[in-house]
């Protein structure tokens, strides 16, 4: 297969067609190997415009969803970003490609170490993926102008509110079920307070961790 025709076809057809303009973040998409991030069985599907599966209960986000939150996440070249269900950290590579420091975390202890390897073998070194519980976090690089969120949440803790640096942003998917899509959010840290707006619809199975406690119900 010619993985880097299909990455083009993948830029041209999911992304440029969907409202992302940026140029720094489609030559990175346009530059990092997708195909690399998934298990070897799933490579000849890499490129497809869905949420993929690559293990421990891990999706790699569809392309167009993953582009047009990082497009509003504005990564900056002296930015440090924080990738949260990282997986194989095809978006902690995509996001190395756009600010200054990247650390990737996953509680999938094996695909972490699997991720740690691919971007050794791309020569990525401003980069890396640690063990660890996703809402935790990870306050020893905080505070971070970009948080990225791999999947739907229906709640997500205070403590990554509390690693946003001033002027950050964060950036996930909220709800969706089988009978309908979520939403993609950005949320921005400024004076202090947390703001919220709505990007577009968007859907991806939920993680595990960020779901809302149910109510007590009479």
């Amino acid at each position: 297969m010619d993985y880097a025709l299909a990455r083009l076809n993948m830029v041209e057809s999911q992304i440029r067609t969907n409202k992302v303009t940026d140029p720094d973040l489609i030559a990175a998409f346009e530059s990092v190997p997708r195909e690399l991030f998934v298990p070897k069985g799933k490579r000849g599907i890499a490129y497809t415009d869905e949420a993929l599966e690559i293990g421990e209960g891990r999706y790699m986000l569809e392309p167009m969803v993953l582009a047009r939150l990082l497009q509003a996440a504005m990564p900056g070249p002296a930015d440090v970003a924080l990738d949260l269900a990282c997986g194989t950290g095809y978006a902690t590579a995509l996001l190395s490609r756009l600010a200054s420091t990247v650390v990737g975390v996953d509680d999938a202890g094996e695909l972490v170490e699997q991720g740690n390897g691919i971007l050794s073998g791309l020569e990525i070194d401003n980069a890396a993926l640690v063990k660890g519980a996703l809402t935790a976090g990870y306050r020893k690089q905080a505070p971070y102008n970009v948080i990225l969120v791999n999947g739907a949440v229906e709640t997500l803790p205070d403590e990554l509110f509390a690693q946003l640096a001033e002027g950050g942003r964060l950036v996930t998917i909220e709800g969706g079920t089988a009978v309908g899509p979520g939403q993609a959010v950005l949320y921005e840290k400024l004076a202090g307070r947390i703001g919220r707006r709505i990007l577009f619809d968007a859907g991806t199975p939920m993680l595990a961790g960020f779901r809302r406690e149910p109510g007590f119900v009479f």
